[in-house]
Order: C-alpha cells, then sequence, then structure tokens
C-alpha cells in the first residue's frame, strides 16, 4: 500500500494558528496593566509557531519509513520533532526579546517553551491520529476488494461447475442405444449436444430467461428419461409470466439432477418431480426416497444453486424438508427488479 502525504485543509491550518495566537495572549488581556503591543508580539509569535509546526508535523508523517508500518506511535519522530520544535520557540523567542527589549524575558523563557512543546504534542498526536485513521481506511478498503475478487472468482468457479458424472453415465446410456440399435440414439446425440452448448452459453450469463432455462432442462430430461426408462416422471405448470422472469443459469437442472442423485428412481415406483409457482416463488417439489447409501447432506447442485443466489441477489432460497416431501423454493426476479 503506497503512502500518500497528509491533506489537511489550509483554512483549518491558518484557522487554528491564528486562534491559538489569540488564546495564548489571553492572560495578557486580564492583566491590570494591559499592554496591546505586548499582547500582539506574543499572539504572532504564538501564530507562526504553530504555522511551522503544521506543516513540519504534516512534512514528517508523510515520509515514507524505511521500517515496516506498524500501527503505533513513531517515537523516533516524535522527539525529533519536539526537538525542533523547541529550537524553532528560542528562535521565536529571540525575535521576540528583540522586539520587546524592555522585557525580562528570562523569568518567562521556560513557560514560552513548554507551551510551545504543548501545542508541538498536540499537533503531532493529532495529525498521527488522522494518519491512522486513513491507512486503516486504505487497508479496508483493500480487504474489500480483494473479497470481492475473491467471491467473484469462486462466482465463475461455480457457473463453470459440470458435472462429470453426467458426461461419463449419458457415454455409456448412448454406447448402449447403439448396440441394441435403438431408433432413439441419434435424437439422444442431438440433445447431449444441445445441452452442452448451452452449458457453454450460458457460462458467459449470470442470469437467463426461465423459458431459456427450461430448454436446457428438456434436453437434460430427456437424457435422463433414456437413461432410467421411465423410472422417474415431470410435470411443470409454469405460466407465460413466470416463463418470463430471470434464473441463474442451470439452477432447475442442478436441482433436477440433485433429486435424481438423492433418491430411488425406479419403474415399479417412479419418483415424481413437480415444478410450479406459488406466493411469488418456483418450487420444485418431490417425495423423499433416499437410497440406503446416501447421507441426506445437501448435494453439490443445491450448494452451487445456495452460492448463486447468495453472490448475485443477495436473497435466499427456501428449502423444506419434512421427512415426506422436498421441497426447494426459488424467490422470482423480475427483469426490472434486476437492473
Amino acid at each position: 500500500m503506497t503512502k500518500n502525504p497528509l491533506k489537511i485543509s489550509p483554512t483549518i491550518i491558518w484557522v487554528s494558528s491564528i486562534f491559538l495566537g489569540l488564546l495564548s495572549s489571553v492572560p495578557q488581556i486580564a492583566e491590570h496593566h494591559f499592554n496591546a503591543a505586548e499582547a500582539a508580539v506574543n499572539a504572532v509569535i504564538t501564530s507562526v509557531f504553530a504555522l511551522l509546526m503544521w506543516y513540519l508535523n504534516i512534512y514528517m508523517l508523510s515520509r515514507k519509513s524505511s521500517r515496516p508500518n506498524k500501527q503505533g506511535i513513531s517515537y523516533s519522530r516524535l522527539f525529533k520533532s519536539l526537538l525542533i520544535g523547541i529550537g524553532v520557540m528560542l528562535c521565536l523567542a529571540w525575535i521576540q526579546q528583540l522586539i520587546l527589549s524592555h522585557i525580562n524575558f528570562g523569568p518567562v523563557m521556560l513557560m514560552v517553551e513548554v507551551r510551545g512543546i504543548l501545542i508541538n504534542l498536540i499537533f503531532y498526536m493529532f495529525l498521527h491520529l488522522l494518519q491512522q485513521n486513513y491507512e486503516n481506511q486504505q487497508v479496508n478498503m483493500e480487504l474489500e476488494k480483494i473479497k470481492s475478487d475473491s467471491l467473484g472468482a469462486q462466482y465463475e468457479l461455480l457457473k463453470q461447475q459440470v458435472n462429470p458424472h453426467f458426461l461419463f453415465n449419458s457415454l455409456n446410456t448412448l454406447k448402449a442405444m447403439v448396440e441394441i440399435g435403438d431408433e432413439e440414439a441419434v435424437d439422444f446425440i442431438l440433445k447431449l449436444s444441445n445441452f452442452y452448448r448451452y452449458t457453454l452459453e450460458s457460462r458467459k450469463l449470470d442470469l437467463i430467461h426461465v423459458s431459456e432455462e427450461m430448454e436446457i432442462l428438456n434436453a437434460y430430461l430427456f437424457l435422463q428419461q433414456a437413461r432410467f426408462d421411465g423410472g422417474f416422471s415431470f410435470t411443470s405448470t409454469l405460466n407465460e409470466e413466470i416463463l418470463h422472469t430471470l434464473i441463474p443459469p442451470f439452477t432447475l437442472q442442478l436441482l433436477i439432477e440433485n433429486c435424481i442423485k438423492h433418491n430411488v428412481v425406479s419403474l415399479a415406483k417412479p419418483l415424481h418431480i413437480s415444478l410450479y409457482a406459488e406466493d411469488g416463488q418456483i418450487v420444485l417439489e418431490n417425495p423423499i426416497r433416499l437410497k440406503t447409501s446416501d447421507n441426506n447432506s445437501l448435494g453439490v447442485g443445491l450448494k452451487n444453486i445456495i452460492l448463486r443466489y447468495q453472490h448475485l441477489l443477495e436473497k435466499p432460497i427456501e428449502i423444506i424438508n419434512d421427512g415426506q416431501i422436498f421441497k426447494v423454493k426459488l424467490p422470482l426476479i423480475h427483469e426490472h427488479h434486476h437492473h
């Protein structure tokens, strides 16, 4: 992280310096024998000292240190600032003595130096806190940027996630269909080709219309029906209004893949999967008939969907599992709301 010079408004520097000069003359104003010339010289000397200390400390704190940056006070810089301040105040006191030669300045020298040290110390501590606050903000901004970049990279991985087992199973199914001369083998190849074309095209997009998602889903269902030969059924009652809403690509496909992966699919008792809209949500529902080897954990596909909705929309999806029915409720995404 580059260290930028401290920036303080010149108005603040000049107004505060003049104010300190006037404040230092208050005791003289309160004296019984008030001398306007002495008070004015004292105010000017103090104001000049304050101005010089402002710029000195700004310069010293803005310099890049050769040591690693720490969240503490640099005592060496503080000591240098105080030493220089004492020297500057001695020079100014000497000038004041030349102007007001009738005053015995010796007895008040200690008070003048103490005043200078206090002014210098206050300025240094104020600028140090300001610098630390600025650097902390810069660090937080960089951490947020790193976090954002990390989330973006994670999301790209989620978008590109393709189940290699699905391709392996599809090719095995195709091999079996070709060996027995199944007439639907050509359709299977076309659907498999379409499905992976959709995969490549949709990777570039964060959201697509539900109607486009249904095209992906229909290609996937055809492939799975050929594999399981009637072991599951699927019905959809989504209307045109719902089909024009938006959804992250492959959401429905991953949900159905999750259903088939974790539940028993058989000809004797087909698994029925329903897709419908309810209360402003898209709902995918299936009866729970878990495989004996399944540990009832969330599938990779379902985790993928949860993370994508969190990243893109900061909206949760609702998962209902009562032991009999498994439901996933997806919030509707309208195009104008998204933009």
